[in-house]
């Protein structure tokens, strides 16, 4: 028996691999299935099952495209009505796959169709299982994703409690808990950096698996301090639900390398976005004028589906052109099919051809400092709200980059600002989206907070109550 975990950082996501003898599953994938299929090739293994813990709000998965190349089955638990084939399995049935058999067990409450899949070993010993969205290390997923018709968010939570208290916390001490995501993931709250752990760790450190907690104090805690969804949520759950496109036509299209005047033209006259994916430092010293940052190497595609609203939208694409296919694949997972290729060339290539660009202002930490300590600054805080509460710069005002398309009329574009976020690269992409609206005097704090902290500018954790000037 084998089980191998496939984390992606970019979304806080493990897909898992599972075989026994020349049979394997999949749990979870992500939108390209190449890498399943070529896995179990290297192993000499069919791929006989894909397994989905629930539809999938943060991204696209890739069992349909899997299914096809493979003639694997798709299975999900009760509860789920998707417009393509699938086995919905009943709570309690069980695979075989190889020597080793996995149990269906419908834990209701993040989604009504979640479900966590227990692996039995080759000696019938319940040795680990593939919890989704309902059990996180550190926490459990949030009740507030499927709400509909009078199913309400508390009703979900209430769902989740005797889900965790009935199928998995009556489970030994010793079963293996691999969830769906870690760190960083908008599917929970509080989740841990470690991406699994026992189960009999989880009982007695997970807050929300207290044996003594009641139904109650459940439903309060694990809805108390969500913050909205990002926006491309339900579109993905939606993609998730639907017989979604595999990623090659995607992929074809996407890294197509596109000179100075198509690429041009499609940015001015078809709409289409640009988005650069270098780094912050290249970006703030020259860019094409108009175009968004977001830096492949960072929580890029999420931020997209954050930011960008419509999941047709054209992207054009700046980056080096050997992470073409890397930036069109990340964009894939989360439902942005419609790009049409990056700047050949680069902005070298741009600039020869005669073309303006633009540059963006950061100053150091210690330039901030000075300039603080004279007065009069505008300071715009774009972490996250609880981020903000914890410890923030004084008089600072908290415009949290997640909202900052609802929030625009909150600024004046006759107004100075100075932009920070944690270390840098969130707040050049809100200085980014302000500048291509028309905000020419945003300035950027390098470093973000965490090189404030290093200066003597005064910070505080008291929620000031001031407005945007």
């Amino acid at each position: 028996m084998k089980i191998e975990q496939i984390y992606t950082g970019c979304l806080a996501q493990g897909a898992y691999y599972i075989e026994s003898d020349g049979e394997a599953a999949i749990v979870d994938p992500l939108r390209e299935s190449g890498p399943y299929v070529e896995k179990a090739d290297k192993e000499g293994a069919k791929i006989k099952y894909i397994f989905e813990t629930h539809f999938h709000a943060d991204f696209v998965s890739g069992h349909v495209d899997l299914a096809s190349k493979t003639g694997a089955k798709i299975v999900y638990g009760p509860n789920a009505n998707p417009k393509y084939d699938i086995h919905e399995a009943k709570d309690g049935e069980e695979f075989q796959l190889g020597k080793v058999k996995i149990k269906v067990l419908h834990t209701p409450g993040h989604t009504m169709e979640s479900t966590t899949f227990l692996l039995i070993d080759e000696n019938g010993k319940e040795h680990a299982i593939f919890s989704g969205d309902t059990l996180f290390i550190g926490d459990v997923g949030r009740p507030d994703l499927a709400q509909k018709g009078d199913i309400t968010q508390e009703d979900l939570a209430g769902f989740l409690y005797d889900s965790l208290r009935n199928k998995i916390m009556t489970l030994p001490d010793d079963v293996i808990v691999y969830p769906a995501h870690g760190a960083g993931s908008a599917c929970g709250k509080n989740m841990s950096k470690e991406t699994t752990d026992l189960l009999g760790n989880q009982k007695k450190n997970n807050y929300a698996l207290r044996a003594d907690m009641t139904k109650e104090e459940f439903i309060k805690e694990v809805t108390d301090g969500l913050l909205p969804p990002p926006q491309y949520f339900a579109q993905n759950v939606a993609m998730n639900k639907s017989d979604v496109k595999g990623i090659d036509e995607i992929l074809e299209r996407g890294t197509v390398a596109l000179d100075v005047e198509t690429f041009e033209a499609m940015a001015n006259h078809e709409g289409a976005l640009v988005i650069d994916t270098r780094s912050v430092h290249d970006f703030s010293k020259e860019h094409i004028p108009n175009s968004i940052f977001i830096g492949i190497d960072g929580s890029f595609a999420p931020w997209v589906g954050a930011l960008v609203p419509d999941l047709d939208q054209p992207i054009v694409f700046l980056c080096e052109e050997s992470r073409a296919e890397e930036v069109v694949t990340r964009l894939s997972r989360v439902g942005y099919d419609n790009t049409l290729g990056y700047l050949e060339g680069g902005l070298e290539a741009w600039k020869a051809a005669g073309k303006e660009t633009d540059s963006l202002q950061s100053i150091s930490a210690d330039e901030f400092h000075d300039k603080f300590v004279k007065g009069g600054l505008n300071v715009l805080d774009v972490r996250k709200p609880g981020e903000f509460k914890a410890e923030h710069v004084e008089d600072a005002i908290t415009f949290p980059l997640d909202y900052i398309n609802n929030n625009m009329e909150q600024v004046d574009k006759d107004t100075e600002y100075h932009i920070h976020c944690a270390g840098g690269y969130r707040s050049m992409i809100a200085a980014s989206i302000l500048k291509a609206r028309g905000f020419e005097k945003v300035i950027d704090v390098a470093g973000g907070f965490t090189s404030i902290k290093d200066t003597e500018v005064p910070t505080t954790d008291y929620v000031c109550p001031s407005t945007l000037k």
